[in-house]
């Protein structure tokens, strides 16, 4: 058997709840093919316009209604944990009843600690939420202090910090789960960052990237494989020219080259390539594997997908 982290990207969630119920019970397909075939399955996903929804409606709120007081941003993130992994965990749960497979599925709400000194907190690149024009992105700039960036053309964004995660807070429970036979949902976002103060844990401004969290419970859990699932099929370089070439299996030392030589874009297939890495170099045999969510099943059989092992 097989242990496998399987991280999610945002098109397998959409960008609302009506169409995030709709997308799920698509998304658990491949999932249940791995558990399927004997995989012990750990699903971790991101939350990108989910944290920026949430975060958005509770602020309208709150300026329409005196007495409804403003969110911090990570109960924001708490709160898109839990309605994704509902959303997820029903639709896992359902596919599994269909091929009269009975393996428990749940959702870990969980928080990952962040260095408080990390150089992210002076430097936020993490975009959420919604886009604006300039002149609203502007106006958000003046009156709420958000830091807003253009992004790729597409309008502009309020971006926060997107510090390294330290250490999972909830580790020992999924642990037991996954142990146990659990399908468990975790690290959701990229998880809850929080800060150590004594023996609390105090929750930060903060969105972790989901792919360096997905490969820190990847570690943690002593994983076999580390699944980064997006919209393409494998990694390619020179991507969009004439010249580009998709990538079946590379190794560490030539995933950091290509990395040097500028090939990946940083927001894009930058952190998803470094989070490959440093799983596949964390210890000898452990695999990662970037692939397209209706491949997954074949990714790991090395039939479709970029491998990056040490």
């Amino acid at each position: 058997m097989q242990k496998v982290v399987v991280a999610l990207g945002g098109n397998a969630l959409g960008k609302t709840p009506q169409e995030q119920l709709s997308l799920v019970k698509n998304t658990s397909k491949p999932i249940v093919d791995l558990i399927e075939k004997g995989n012990q399955v750990i699903i971790a996903h991101g939350n990108g316009p989910q944290v920026g929804m949430i975060n958005l409606a509770l602020e309208t709120a709150s300026k329409s209604q005196a007495n409804t007081p403003e969110m911090p941003f990570p109960e924001c993130g708490a709160m898109s944990q839990g309605y994704i992994g509902y959303h997820l965990q029903n639709a896992i749960r359902e596919e599994l009843l269909n091929r009269g497979l009975k393996t428990p599925v749940a959702t870990v709400v969980t928080q990952v600690i962040v260095d408080k000194d990390d150089q992210a907190f002076i430097n936020p690149t993490k975009p959420i939420g919604a886009f604006y024009n300039e002149n609203e992105a502007k106006k958000l700039m003046d009156e709420k202090g958000y830091n807003m960036v253009e992004d790729s053309g597409r309008g502009w964004r309020r971006v926060v910090p997107s510090p390294i995660p330290v250490d999972v807070a909830e580790k020992q429970t999924v642990k037991t789960l996954v142990d146990n036979g659990h399908v468990v949902i975790t690290v959701g976002g990229g998880g809850i960052p929080v800060v150590e103060e004594g023996n609390g844990l105090v929750g930060v401004p903060a969105v972790i990237d989901k792919d360096f969290a997905s490969e820190k419970i990847a570690e943690i859990l002593d994983a076999d494989y580390f699944v980064i699932l997006t919209a393409v099929e494998k990694v390619a370089i020179n991507f969009g020219t004439p010249q580009q070439q998709e990538l079946d299996k590379i190794s560490v030392k030539e995933a950091y080259n290509l990395i040097d030589e500028g090939h990946f874009a940083p927001g894009s297939m930058l952190p998803k390539v470094k989070a490959a890495i440093k799983f596949a170099e964390s210890k000898s045999g452990r695999k990662s594997v970037i692939a397209s969510l209706e491949k997954a099943n074949e990714a790991l059989k090395g039939k479709s997908g970029t491998t990056i092992e040490k």
